[in-house]
């Protein structure tokens, strides 16, 4: 859907933005096989992705927090505002705070991937994010989140996301 400037500006003075512009929205489509976004011809970044798949789909999806260690280092260094720097620090977020309980790891990941990036030391993850419309709680959009990671020596070692700190109550 095409839009000129003066269509939008115009509907933005009268008052439809926020219909107008959900209506711009196109929804944020998943990767049919996300596994396969998480590899690359060249020999590091493979591997990066590799531990990558690993993080999002033995820890971040199945909880399994205990193989952390296998993937993480000592000093991971967190840029989630919610969670602390440190392997035990990150751990402890998610077994103790976040009370996340290990399942099985899929066979196949579950997570919705739109797009997985390798460059240097860096990995990032696309994901599909859908969220509750707050004019209406019964519908829902799609946005994108997104984790990036630093690796060193196979391990992840830096983290970044769009997190934010809840508002006050």
């Amino acid at each position: 859907m095409k839009c000129s400037i003066p269509l939008l500006a115009a509907a933005l003075l009268l008052g439809s933005g926020p219909a107008y512009a959900q209506a711009l929205n196109a929804p944020v489509v998943a990767h049919p096989d996300p596994e396969s976004l998480f590899t690359s011809p060249d020999p590091k970044l493979n591997a990066n992705k590799q531990v990558t798949l690993k993080i999002v789909k033995e820890l971040l999806e199945a909880g399994h927090w205990e193989r952390a260690p296998l993937y993480l280092t000592k000093e991971y260094i967190q840029h989630n505002p919610l969670a602390a720097s440190g392997l035990d620090a990150v751990m402890h977020y998610f077994v103790d705070v976040a009370k996340v309980k290990p399942k099985p790891i899929p066979e196949k990941m579950q997570t919705k991937v739109v797009a997985v990036t390798a460059e240097g030391d860096y990995v990032t993850v696309s994901f599909v994010r859908e969220m509750k419309d707050p004019k209406d709680p019964s519908k829902t959009y799609t946005t994108t989140w997104f984790d990036m990671w630093r690796f060193k020596d196979g391990k992840a070692d830096e983290h970044w996301d769009p997190a934010t700190l809840p508002p006050a109550r």
